[in-house]
């Protein structure tokens, strides 16, 4: 997705679109590695929050791990917290920056756990053998493919709990109502 279609979703829908950084994309500072922000001295940076009204992503040194913070020269003056243009960069700062736990976690957990669903509901619904000439139709199979997972997903989650077929001849554990007075 272009920059530019992210900052759209980002203002309009009030959405963040997290991507992966593509290998011809350069880093900005506070970013050393697409997982990892730290100050300019090295303390690792954390991401704090947004700021909507001036569309600016903040980070503070991170109180977990390895606090450099205490042996810096400009300890005394640094405010520990730092504020970013999303402008600057939107895969980097959109509204769920790159280097935040949400994002990673999106990124490691979820998406290699969607990517294999969408791919067999796609077979499923045949949509493999087409070709869409056009953007508005692909969006909609793409709407109607997501559509059949959630209903699906829907109904096996509305399904009956299955009982043992043996059930009614198991035994069951019961007061026996006797007293521990003798």
């Amino acid at each position: 997705m272009a920059a530019e279609s992210k900052r759209a979703v980002r203002e309009q829908w009030h959405c963040a679109v997290v991507t992966k950084l593509r290998t011809d994309m350069k880093l900005l500072p506070p970013y050393v590695s697409a997982e990892r922000a730290e100050c300019p001295q090295g303390q690792r940076l954390e991401w704090w929050e947004y700021e909507p009204e001036t569309a600016q992503q903040w980070f503070r040194a991170a109180a977990d791990g390895e606090n450099l913070c205490g042996a810096c020269w400009q300890a005394t003056t640094c405010p520990r917290h730092f504020a970013y243009p999303v402008a600057a960069h939107e895969t980097l700062f959109g509204l769920l920056p790159l280097a935040s736990r949400p994002a990673q976690r999106l990124l490691q957990q979820v998406r290699p756990w969607i990517e294999p669903a969408q791919s067999f509901e796609k077979n499923q619904l045949g949509l493999a053998a087409m070709f869409f000439n056009s953007l508005r139709l692909a969006w909609q199979m793409s709407l109607w493919a997501d559509s059949a997972v959630l209903l699906r997903t829907m109904a096996w989650l509305d399904l009956p709990a299955q009982t043992h077929w043996l059930a009614p001849l198991m035994p069951q554990q019961m007061e026996l109502g006797l007293s521990k007075e003798k």
